[in-house]
């Protein structure tokens, strides 16, 4: 046909199209609240769904709230190799303590992978891309998280962000189940109020793990029931891996009993996607372990010892002298960079 002449044929072309949609108050006071932000943002990702785009950023910036959106193509119905999947998120930020740092996933570079960058990983595999900073610290409290890095991400402005923290506020005398839960729900609601998809997850029973940890059981249930509660009120997404006894099998957590081995980094990570909704995942990470072979008296008992000289006694020497295993330290990934996929 002379109308096609010149024109290429037999192939797909695909561009990386922007539009930009700007909605101006009337008024020139404040106009927009939070919660309207929220509902917007809310509505724009239907709209954006219903016309086959993904929505890339949602910011509330004075009188106008900005959303550029990306037109995703539809889904051929051909092999996975051609295929092309939606970008939903282009920045992932993780603010956190010890767990969200990695410990003790070793990277066999001398530091830790972690479930954040495992998680980071999946996401970037099935968008094609994904920059991450993880501003997670070990040793941190709740209300240090808060008033440390919680601006550090609010600057970066991720459209993605995971939230935890509590555990060292469980394991100090001044625990209050209120206050750290008045804290994360700050930390939640300005990311949501930003436009991040945000997510948590409560902490696992530690007795199987720890047994020793049975005083400290009670400020976990409320700790978690107080997340829940919070959560619910901000519009963050709840892991809630306290309702999943596999969470607290002793062969996911690693030798000091406080944090995740490779294995348990590795489920979290498979978590988180299966929440986020990532292809490829599902449910599995609920499912027990085989039964373990059970141990003699002797091998607990030399087990309990070698906890106790190795790991209890040096920290609490450390906190009984003030310090935290986060001294000096700063953050591992502070700058959004690429993702690599291996």
């Amino acid at each position: 046909m002379a109308e096609l002449e010149g024109i290429r044929t037999g192939s797909h072309c695909v561009f990386a199209l922007h539009a930009h949609l700007v909605f101006v108050t009337k008024y020139r006071h404040k106009v927009f609240s939070d919660a309207h932000l929220a509902r917007m943002q809310e509505i724009m990702r239907a709209v954006c769904g219903d016309f086959a785009t993904g929505l890339v950023e949602f910011n509330g910036e004075n009188n106008q709230a900005r959303a550029p959106y990306r037109p995703r193509p539809a889904d051929s119905g051909g092999t996975a190799a051609h295929r092309l999947s939606t970008v939903m998120w282009q920045r992932y930020v993780a603010i956190g303590d010890s767990t969200t740092e990695g410990l003790d996933d070793p990277d066999d570079a001398g530091g830790y992978r972690g479930w954040a960058d495992r998680f980071a990983e999946a996401v970037a595999r099935e968008q094609g891309g994904l920059e991450y900073a993880n501003l997670a610290i070990r040793g941190r409290t709740t209300a240090r998280i808060l008033a440390e890095q919680l601006p550090v991400a609010l600057d970066l402005a991720p459209d993605l962000c995971t939230v935890v923290a509590g555990m060292n506020d469980v394991l100090r005398p001044s625990f209050d189940a209120r206050r750290i839960a008045a804290d994360v729900a700050t930390m939640q609601r300005a990311l949501v109020g930003q436009g991040a998809t945000v997510l948590t997850f409560t902490l696992p029973d530690p007795v199987p793990v720890m047994p020793l940890a049975r005083p400290l059981r009670g400020r976990v249930v409320m700790l978690n029931a107080a997340l829940r509660r919070v959560t619910a009120e901000t519009g963050a997404t709840l892991l809630d891996f306290a309702a999943h006894p596999v969470a607290s099998d002793p062969r996911l957590w690693s030798e000091d009993r406080l944090h995740a081995n490779s294995a348990g980094h590795e489920r979290i990570a498979a978590a988180l996607a299966h929440t986020a909704g990532l292809s490829g995942y599902d449910d599995s990470w609920t499912r027990p372990l085989a039964v373990a072979p059970r141990r003699r008296g002797h091998e607990v008992l030399r087990t309990e010892l070698a906890w106790t000289r190795r790991h209890l006694l040096p920290w609490l020497a450390r906190h009984l002298r003030g310090r935290s295993s986060g001294d000096n330290r700063v953050a591992k990934r502070p700058v959004p960079l690429p993702v690599e996929l291996t």
